[in-house]
């Protein structure tokens, strides 16, 4: 990152390679003049999701060329050691299903948190001060720490903690799926829509054996349920822009 380029106006996206924060990084390239994206690899059971963010990256740079020169460098961190004692279905070969505490067994206890604490400190070093993550509770699975709610204590955290200013931004926190979609192309069009269908990856069993009309998956699990359905609605009202 340059030294003259203001702090507040540099992002870091807690990126996936998913549908969910794919659009958030295409969101956060049309406000901030630079963007720096990062990724967690805690041992998830399918290295697929990683080879995503590289294919998904490599998209955004060739066919939106005016979001390219403000995609700065994306950083992996290794955080197996917290996958192996935070066991879940994304970890381990576990059926998913809902537990007895009432929370799906892909729940990974603390994921999210420990991710905004990793992301914090690469971005104390950066210089980064907007934090954007992918979380939602319009549409999603329960998981606990996808809530606003949650995330504010997060922000309070870091910034005590931490001394620092940071934002954590949830942009798609109060969207339905379909709108998701909808955001999806009035960001960046068909294009857009094109690369999240074809390179990004939700399914929680790691499918990507079959291009169906929204997108690789098994079609069963929740990721990929919630990603269909929403994709059926948005193509039910016409296919939809939601301007940001």
């Amino acid at each position: 990152m340059s030294e003259d380029r203001p702090p507040t106006d540099a992002a870091l996206v807690l990126f996936s390679g998913g549908q969910d924060s794919t659009v958030c990084l295409a969101w956060a390239l049309e406000r901030y003049s630079w963007v720096e994206t990062v990724g967690f690899d805690y041992g998830q059971r399918h290295g697929v999701e990683m080879q995503a963010r590289d294919t998904v990256r490599a998209s955004l740079i060739e066919r939106f060329p005016h979001w390219a020169a403000k995609l700065g460098p994306d950083h992996r961190l290794d955080m197996r050691g917290f996958g192996a004692v935070a066991e879940s279905a994304l970890t381990t070969h576990r059926a998913i299903e809902m537990t007895e505490r009432g929370l799906p067994s892909t729940f990974v206890p603390g994921r999210n948190l420990a991710f905004f604490i990793y992301a914090a400190a690469l971005a104390d070093r950066r210089g980064l001060q907007k934090l954007i993550g992918g979380m939602c509770e319009t549409d999603y699975s329960g998981y606990p720490d996808c809530r606003r709610e949650t995330l504010d204590a997060v922000q309070v955290m870091l910034n005590l903690g931490m001394e620092r200013n940071f934002e954590v931004e949830t942009p798609l926190m109060w969207l339905t799926k379909e709108q998701t979609w909808a955001l999806a192309k009035g960001l960046g069009g068909e294009p857009l829509v094109d690369i999240i269908l074809q390179d990004s990856h939700t399914c929680y069993l790691g499918e990507r054996g079959a291009l169906h009309a929204w997108g690789y998956g098994c079609g069963t699990c929740p990721a990929c349920e919630l990603r269909k359905g929403g994709f059926g609605d948005w193509m039910a009202n016409g296919r939809q822009a939601l301007v940001p």
